[in-house]
């Protein structure tokens, strides 16, 4: 079997429901022309377009206590998805009943709330897949993953009980006359006591991967809006080049780097069972695309760049000018692991301590911390470049023109903290 992940951009609207369908359909008929038999596709499907960010907003709105933006908000994202259900041919109400009223609950903690709201991008969006694919004449499943994916409660940072989630999983899809196609939720979990949970964002890869390997998948691959991975962001850098194959440590290098082509969780479940992932155009899917595996592939030969945005530097001086790096450490990084910081970058020296850290909301309370302990500057609006595969005077270039905060060099890697430019 294989397992197919389609991101937001994929189905941001009707017509890329339908391209959903063309690669299904391509990968079902592949099969049986070269006489194999058709034992199956997960369908692993984001939500839609931009809808997580939109659900976002209604949880700070409604946190806020602005619910008249919060319910307008709401009726946008309903309204959005109705569109896409007429311009599909299908009827809201009878082959699809949407969510109704916000499941928000003001005793609730804000991230308890953010993943009971959230998750309902990915669930409205696989209801609308797979009536579609139905209803085009395929053997199709929904699977409602907050059921089989079992996760504790960490909301918005999930962890997976791999040994349950596994066995619940494997029996749903070995059981007889199962659908060729299930159509699954990516991104989502849930409780014990039946509570949805997120995965972190872009999570919906790591959903793909851990079905994988749950279910001992021929192949992973991820559909996206660009032709594979790229050596840089094609938004940033004019003249990207085309990764055509990595090997699975490089890919978590460059995932844990800030690279957006996939979650950084993604690879671990695929690399234990030796599962290729690939990485293909959505919108030419007889393209070769990028192949993540460890058998035959070399190092990358081109240098590449990945900007992690929307960063903030944290430097940190004892108060009493103590060894900070010998006695302050694991006091420091508690603090950070407590207030669910992402660290992107560490430096020290004799007297401080100085990490480059994701801008959350998280963060002013851990700043607020650790000024109880230390002498504690920081600066915000700021990126961190990491240029792998770097030279001298690959270095150089990169710096021209740019405000840098911060510099690291190793061998082969050059890691940047730049001001952002307005």
């Amino acid at each position: 079997m294989k397992v197919y992940k389609f991101g937001g951009a994929s189905v941001k609207d009707a017509e890329g429901v339908r391209n959903v369908e063309r690669i299904v359909r391509l990968a079902l008929n592949d099969q049986m022309a070269n006489g194999q038999m058709v034992n199956g596709l997960m369908v692993v499907v984001s939500a839609m377009g931009k809808t997580t960010n939109a659900l976002e907003r209604v949880v700070a709105f409604l946190d806020a206590g602005k619910e008249e933006e919060a319910l307008a908000q709401w009726v946008d994202i309903i309204d959005f998805h109705v569109a896409i259900m007429k311009s599909l041919g299908l009827q809201p109400g009878s082959d699809i009943r949407l969510q109704g009223e916000i499941p928000y609950d003001p005793k609730r903690s804000y991230d308890e709330n953010y993943d009971q709201i959230v998750s309902l991008g990915e669930i409205m969006s696989t209801q609308i897949v797979a009536v579609y694919l139905l209803k085009q004449g395929l053997s199709v499943e929904w699977w409602n993953m907050p059921k089989l994916l079992r996760t504790d409660d960490t909301w918005r940072e999930a962890k997976v009980d791999n040994t349950v989630s596994s066995a619940v999983i494997r029996a749903g899809w070995d059981r007889p006359r199962r659908p060729q196609i299930v159509v699954a939720q990516g991104f989502i979990g849930g409780t014990a006591d039946g509570r949805r949970t997120t995965l972190g964002r872009e999570g919906s890869d790591y959903t793909a991967a851990l079905l994988g390997n749950y279910l001992d998948a021929e192949s992973v691959t991820i559909w996206k809006d660009v032709p594979g991975i790229l050596n840089a962001d094609p938004r940033i850098e004019p003249n990207t080049v085309l990764i055509p194959s990595l090997r699975y440590m490089d890919a978590v290098e460059l995932a844990n780097s800030g690279a957006q082509v996939m979650h950084p969780k993604t690879i671990r479940p695929l690399e234990n069972k030796h599962i290729p992932l690939f990485v293909k155009p959505f919108g030419d899917p007889t393209a070769e695309g990028s192949r993540i595996a460890d058998d035959g592939v070399g190092p990358i030969g081109v240098p590449v760049y990945i900007w992690r945005k929307n960063q903030i530097l944290i430097t940190m001086r004892a108060k009493d000018f103590a060894f900070v790096l010998e006695e302050s450490l694991s006091e420091i990084f508690d603090i950070i692991h407590r207030h669910r910081l992402k660290v992107s970058l560490i430096q020290s020296s004799a007297v401080t301590i100085s990490v480059c850290v994701d801008n959350t909301r998280f963060v002013s309370e851990a700043i607020q911390e650790l000024c109880t302990h230390f002498n504690v500057t920081y600066n915000e609006n700021l990126s961190l470049l990491t240029i792998r595969g770097t030279t001298p005077e690959i270095l150089e270039q990169a710096k021209a023109g740019k405000t840098i905060m911060l510099s690291q060099t190793t061998r082969r890697t050059a890691r940047l903290v730049v001001v952002e430019q307005k």
